[in-house]
């Protein structure tokens, strides 16, 4: 592997920060693709309807692809030699299988019927649309699976730029096409947005397998008896190590169409859910800082004890910046510009958006933090108290919104900001916890021992 992913003395913060800004700048460009996809369907016909089909849409694709989305952090921990490579490609293969069946399932017009109209009671015209743009991404939760585990081999080999190059393929591809369907085939922006990123992900997932050729290769050719871990590594030790992080990611996941659910039965349904990937949009993109940090822990967490408050203070440093940086657009009037100028909401929507935007200014700090605990138990195999956490998180979040929504007489909208941060508040005090006292850390090695 190359001479950073060998390194075993204490990370540097220029050392940390060369490999956190490749992983930064392909969560940057991901999240650029959620406000560009926006933007598009604002400026076609219907925007309002469009828009809140889009949301929908992309909030039941994540619910499905929530199992797999911690491959990504799998792969990086546990892919140590030949031997781990090939049980965990299998696991891996078998869960991208398992998740494009429900997502089959999904998209057939009864299931999707029930839960549109029935379950989350969307408009008819909204659930129309959604139900015609969800097929475009029958094969995106399989796609999201196969990329991560190769981007977790990647970054383990002490290559994210190759991870950087992957999205760069993504967000090409997507905007090729998104002008395709919107301008010639003249298709619904829902479908316009849809289609865009079911095609993005699919030359992501090719793209990130050609680079890791060069990992595979050098994985394959390590033997069991060359690593201290690889031999330990059961299937049913791998379960056991998995579960608790897609019970994280799909918990977590489901706070998105949780969120669309309060909205549709609050006050200005049409408008809350029109503004809600607008400004969570932008949110996401100061957040992804705190989310890259993650990878970077777990790739860099090692036998020196200044590791950890090093990354510690980094992580640290991160989310302050980010939430300062959110705040400069969202509690200025770079928000009217943002909502209006760049996201092409109407002038009465970008209004509406202003106030709801601006309650979510704590996210990227208290996303960084999160990420640090996550990355620093997910290298030493304690996995459990991360899935324990995000139960918390998730309840809290329910909690307020369901309280807000009952006691507040103003937009749904409002109650977005306030039951996210403090979700995250609750998840990041509980983790804390558990990380501290009830599931004591052990001290980092070449990799989490499980047996």
């Amino acid at each position: 592997m190359s001479d950073l992913a060998r390194q075993t003395d204490a990370p540097r913060p220029k050392g940390l920060l060369r490999f956190w800004l490749p992983l930064e700048a392909t969560w940057l460009m991901m999240a650029a693709e959620g406000p560009f996809l926006a933007a598009v369907i604002a400026r076609l016909a219907a925007p309002k309807e469009n828009l809140a089909a889009f949301g929908v849409v992309t909030s039941l694709a994540w619910i499905v692809e929530a199992p797999i989305v911690m491959m990504l952090s799998a792969s990086n921990a546990l892919c140590r030699d030949g031997a781990a490579y090939r049980k965990m490609r299998r696991f891996s293969f078998t869960l991208n299988a398992l998740v494009t069946v429900v997502m089959a399932v999904l998209v057939t017009p009864p299931a999707f019927s029930f839960i549109a109209r029935r379950a989350m009671g969307l408009p008819a015209d909204v659930a129309s649309l959604a139900g015609g743009s969800i097929l475009f991404l029958v094969l995106w939760p399989g796609a999201i699976g196969y990329r991560r585990f190769y981007q977790g081999i990647l970054i383990r080999d002490g290559r994210p730029h190759a991870v950087t190059w992957g999205t760069v393929v993504r967000l090409v591809t997507m905007a090729a096409t998104g002008l395709l369907l919107a301008l010639v085939l003249r298709l619904p922006g829902a479908s316009v947005g849809a289609g865009a990123l079911g095609v993005g992900v699919l030359a992501e997932a090719a793209a990130s397998r050609l680079m890791a050729r060069r990992s595979v290769r050098f994985l394959k050719r390590q033997r069991d008896e060359d690593s201290p871990f690889g031999s330990a590594l059961t299937r049913a030790a791998i379960r056991k190590f998995y579960f608790p992080l897609a019970l994280t990611s799909l918990l977590s996941f489901f706070i998105n169409p949780m969120t669309t659910f309060f909205l549709a039965r609050g006050r200005n349904p049409i408008e809350s859910l029109a503004v809600l990937p607008v400004i969570v949009g932008l949110a996401f993109i100061f957040r992804t800082g705190g989310i890259a940090l993650q990878e970077v822990v777990i790739a860099r967490l090692d036998d020196d004890p200044r590791a950890k408050g090093r990354l510690a203070r980094f992580s640290l440093r991160v989310g302050s910046l980010a939430t300062l940086g959110l705040a400069a657009v969202v509690l200025t009037p770079l928000a009217r510009l943002w909502y209006r100028g760049l996201s092409g909401l109407t002038p009465d929507l970008a209004a509406f958006a202003v106030l709801p935007g601006g309650l979510l200014v704590l996210l990227p700090f208290l996303e960084a933090f999160l990420s640090y605990q996550r990355g620093v138990l997910v290298k030493t195999g304690l996995t459990n108290p991360v899935g324990i956490a995000v139960g918390a998180q998730l309840a809290a979040t329910v909690a307020v919104f369901a309280f807000g929504l009952a006691a507040l007489r103003g937009p749904g909208a409002l109650i977005v900001g306030p039951a996210l941060t403090l979700g995250y508040i609750a998840g990041n005090a509980l983790l804390y916890l558990l990380r501290g006292k009830r599931w004591p850390v052990r001290t980092p090695g070449p990799g989490p021992v499980l047996e």
